[in-house]
């Protein structure tokens, strides 16, 4: 696991591998380290990124040997653009030190004076650190020491950089080793290690006790469904906070099957559960004054001959009977007796976060998650909270006219709307149907963003991002200071 420390040290002189540094784009590009650097090179730094085409845009890269004018024997420049904000430092710090990966120390001299930004950069940088080489005979291993040369705090980044970390790792990991059960195991393991308590229902608990939702998508598995209650509180809390996370550990569209070249990453579609998960186990270390309860609705989504059929109908926690139209619509049905079971916390605010329709992903693209509500001003609080952890998100309507598309003609409603457009937002609307009057919800879905398909880009690796983490971490700390 990479390390991070803070230190007012001269980055001229200070003893590392390697010296990220930031510039901004000419003609102002020397930011006040950048310009130290510069005299050390005898003026002549600026000029030499110049002649290797570094110009200071956004999350560019130039790595350039210091020949002993500097204690580090390797610059690596990473530009800021015409400014920079939190984000910007975040992203900055991140791509640089991914670029250092089979780097033992790497020192990060960015802008890191201001408020937050010590913090911005050190979280930055240890999420730019990471990888996943559990399955890999040889890989480069990440830079093992960071140094931020500023003053501040490195603490609160090192958590929230330890559970996204913890998200991807189990994103990344293949299904066959990550089962509802072996994930309601790590859960508990790590869940109480780090101070939650945790409880865990079965296949027969789960069925004894109603939740017909989780109970369907399961029973075509080997791997039996779970629910995992994760809870934390605080003597002093005002606010109560309940997040529910869908845990298709993999998902093969059940008897509606995908075709193969949409199944191939499926392994993510348990990323809002792990979003959840990681958020609890932060939300626990920072010791916030909130109570915060997570549900991990953890099913394995498979054809066979005891699969949910097309036309079946499931009687769900809160009593709703809901008519599967395709079994591929299989979060929904997970998550309706998730946010049903949350509602008896009788918490302030339930959020909802899951890799739900690859209509977010048409609306919205890969990067930005969908924000629906019951209420404006919550869907609001989240997208704004989003924003601030760096995490894109938008926020979205629930119309009212698409509600009559989810009636059945044998149950209260269908798991799906006949027609395809809007399918995002009709999610939603199914979603809120569990949601009781008065209680103030929100749903994230965030299909696109849970797990990067492209090529890595700031501190955003290939594969699992650990999307929405932050953001459930963010509204927590929110509601701590209300």
């Amino acid at each position: 696991m990479t390390t991070v420390r803070l230190n007012s040290a001269d980055p001229v002189s200070y003893d590392t591998d390697a010296l990220i540094v930031g510039f901004h784009v000419a003609p102002d590009g020397l930011t006040p380290t950048a310009e130290g650097l510069d005299a050390a090179f005898g003026g002549k730094l600026a000029n030499s990124l110049t002649s290797v085409g570094f110009s200071g845009k956004p999350g560019e890269l130039a790595k350039v040997p210091t020949f002993g004018a500097i204690a580090a024997p390797l610059l690596v420049a990473v530009g800021l653009g015409e400014s920079h904000d939190l984000e910007g430092l975040r992203r900055a710090a991140g791509a640089a030190v991914r670029a250092l990966a089979g780097t033992q120390r790497a020192a990060v001299a960015l802008p890191a004076s201001a408020d937050g930004e010590a913090e911005a950069v050190s979280l930055g940088a240890l999420l730019g650190a990471y990888s996943f080489g559990k399955y890999r005979s040889e890989d480069k291993a990440p830079v093992a020491e960071l140094t931020v040369l500023g003053e501040g705090s490195a603490d609160r980044a090192a958590v929230l950089a330890e559970s996204v970390a913890l998200v991807r790792d189990l994103v990344n990991t293949a299904p066959s080793d990550l089962w509802p059960g072996k994930f309601a195991e790590i859960a508990e393991q790590t869940g109480t290690k780090a101070g939650l308590t945790v409880e865990v229902l079965d296949e027969k608990q789960l069925k004894d006790a109603g939740y017909g939702g989780i109970v369907g998508v399961g029973q075509g598995s080997v791997n039996p469904p779970r629910l995992v209650r994760l809870s934390y509180s605080h003597p002093e809390a005002a606010k109560t906070l309940a997040f529910v996370g869908k845990g298709i550990t993999f998902d093969s569209g059940g008897l509606s099957l995908k075709p193969s070249a949409s199944m191939d990453w499926m392994k993510s579609d348990m990323g809002g559960a792990g979003a959840v998960f990681g958020a609890l186990v932060a939300i626990a270390k920072l010791g916030l004054k909130v109570n915060a309860i997570g549900y991990l609705c953890l099913a394995e989504n498979m054809p066979s001959g005891t699969a949910q059929r097309p036309s079946d109908v499931l009687h769900s926690y809160s009593g709703k009977t809901v008519e599967v139209l395709d079994t591929d619509a299989e979060g929904r049905l997970v998550l309706m007796d998730g946010i049903a079971r949350a509602a008896e916390d009788n918490p302030d605010l339930i959020v909802d976060i899951a890799t739900l329709t690859g209509a977010q992903i048409v609306a919205l693209g890969w990067r930005t998650a969908g924000v629906m509500s019951n209420d404006d001003d919550v869907r609001d609080l989240v997208v704004e909270v989003a924003g601030e952890q760096g995490e894109g998100a938008w926020g979205m309507p629930l119309p009212e006219e698409l509600r009559k598309g989810l009636d059945s003609p044998v149950a209260d409603l269908a798991n799906l709307h006949p027609e395809r457009w809007g399918g995002m937002l009709t999610a939603g609307i199914f979603l809120r149907e569990f949601v009781p009057d008065g209680v103030k919800w929100a749903h994230i879905d965030m299909a696109g963003p849970a797990f990067n398909k492209g090529e890595p880009h700031g501190y955003t690796p290939k594969g699992g991002t650990g999307a929405i983490t932050r953001t459930l971490i963010g509204l927590a700390e929110r509601h701590a200071s209300a």
